[in-house]
């Protein structure tokens, strides 16, 4: 009899900060732009950040009615998660996660630091078909001070230990502000994660700013799964659609 599992196919993941829908500087608002690259990237599941929840935080932002992770979901990712993070008079964002298997629990952890800056941890449990055990993904977007960015690391991993099984495929993906490269050791110490570009090519991939990248800031990290050339995505048309340039891989299971 043949395992279910071993012939079933990869998926292929992406993450990107999509800056609430807006160019650098918010000059411009290119969120039906972002929508169409997206889709061509044809990504199983994709992990997002600085999401809009709520409209109405940027009077541009009106010119898209539903929720920006709905609007871009549409009718190519059935199945969506929001975790709200940043809430201010008439609107909030946070992270989210799009994808095309169900998505049968999710949960946003608070890890925001005494300051201003509010962080989530949003965790999703996918069902994935031909995968007796469920997918555990996780979108990250960690503080800008080291201190925080640490400690967020490290609640980071104490969540993974309670919450996923020891043998669950795992993928934790977003931004980490992590421009020192810190984040590696703590995050394979503590949750026995490996990102996918140092475990490719021997470093994780720059990615910030876009068009001219110096800085190592967005991640894919998995554990208990294998990833075949995880790729930046080329910078057109990225670079004019988001201050982060977005990272795909296909992961097995």
């Amino acid at each position: 009899m043949t395992d279910p599992q071993a012939s079933a196919p990869a998926i292929t993941v992406m993450t990107v900060n999509i800056h609430k829908g807006f160019t650098t500087f918010n000059r411009r608002f290119i969120l039906p732009e972002l929508r169409d690259a997206v889709r061509t990237v044809g990504a199983d599941v994709v992990f997002l950040q600085e999401v809009m929840g709520t409209n109405g935080h940027h009077a541009k932002a009106e010119a898209v009615d539903e929720p920006h992770y709905e609007f871009l979901a549409d009718e190519i990712w059935p199945q969506y998660a929001y975790g709200r993070n940043v809430v201010y008079p008439r609107g909030h964002h946070g992270n989210a996660v799009m994808s095309k298997f169900p998505i049968v629990h999710h949960a946003n952890h608070d890890v925001s630091m005494p300051g201003p800056e509010k962080r989530g941890l949003l965790h999703c449990v996918l069902e994935v078909p031909g995968h007796a055990q469920h997918l555990h993904a996780i979108c990250v977007h960690l503080g800008l001070a080291e201190s925080h960015r640490q400690q967020q690391l490290e609640l980071l991993c104490e969540m993974v230990r309670g919450e996923v099984p020891a043998d669950a495929p795992l993928i934790v993906a977003g931004d980490f502000n992590d421009w020192r490269r810190r984040a590696h050791e703590v995050l394979e110490r503590g949750a026995g994660l490996h990102e996918v570009f140092v475990s490719a090519y021997g470093e994780s991939a720059r990615t910030f700013p876009a068009r001219f990248p110096l800085l190592s800031l967005d991640r894919i990290y998995v554990r208990n799964a294998s990833v075949h050339l995880p790729v930046v995505l080329p910078r057109r048309p990225w670079s004019h659609l988001s201050d982060h340039a977005p990272l795909a891989a296909e992961i097995h299971l």
